[in-house]
């Protein structure tokens, strides 16, 4: 008996930002499809991958596809995973909503791991004024009213203290992918 095949989403960190690490998103997919992947997208040139696959193949997807880079292009390049109800899940849960907050200025701090409650108290909430934080589960969520170039939350700082990789998206991409992923889930789209 086959195991079923369920969407997911993974977040490919610094590709095509600053003109390093460029990679076609075709080039990308493919690299997926040779993992195992099937029904294969991709959203904008940032890494952001959603595609089909059994669960045995999805757990592998964030070490086969850095290992891929690092083999193909000599990048490392974090990858960190995500399954549609998890994605949506983090849409519910962003507490920046609820209080009307321009969602330009908002964004989601993917985690591969959950951090502990130690060291998501250890966060400085005061490092990068006006920005805020918000940790919930395997999310960080930011309001960064200034821009996220501007801000000292970065994924480096939230590496070292969580002890975790992580990778941004704005909200914008976050309810795009939610949207790709519903697609995907509902329809099946190849």
């Amino acid at each position: 008996m086959t195991k079923p095949l369920g969407v997911h989403i993974a977040l490919l960190r610094g590709l095509n930002v600053g003109g390093k690490n460029r990679l076609r998103m075709t080039d990308l997919a493919a690299m997926f499809v040779e993992a195992g992947c099937r029904d294969v997208h991709t959203y904008i040139q940032s890494g952001n991958v959603v595609f089909r696959a059994t669960p045995t193949i999805a757990k592998r997807v964030p070490s086969v596809i850095g290992q891929t880079m690092a083999d193909r292009f000599g990048c490392s390049t974090p990858v960190v995973t995500r399954t549609v109800d998890e994605l949506l899940q983090t849409g519910r849960s962003n507490p920046f909503l609820v209080t009307g907050t321009d969602t330009d200025t908002l964004h989601v701090v993917f985690l591969s791991g959950r951090p502990s409650g130690a060291a998501a108290k250890s966060l400085d909430r005061h490092r990068s004024p006006p920005d805020e934080l918000r940790v919930r589960g395997r999310e960080l969520y930011l309001r960064c009213p200034g821009g996220l170039a501007r801000t000292k939350f970065t994924n480096q700082y939230f590496e070292t203290k969580l002890g975790t990789t992580s990778t941004i998206r704005t909200w914008r991409t976050v309810t795009k992918l939610q949207e790709l992923t519903a697609t995907v889930a509902a329809t099946g789209l190849s």
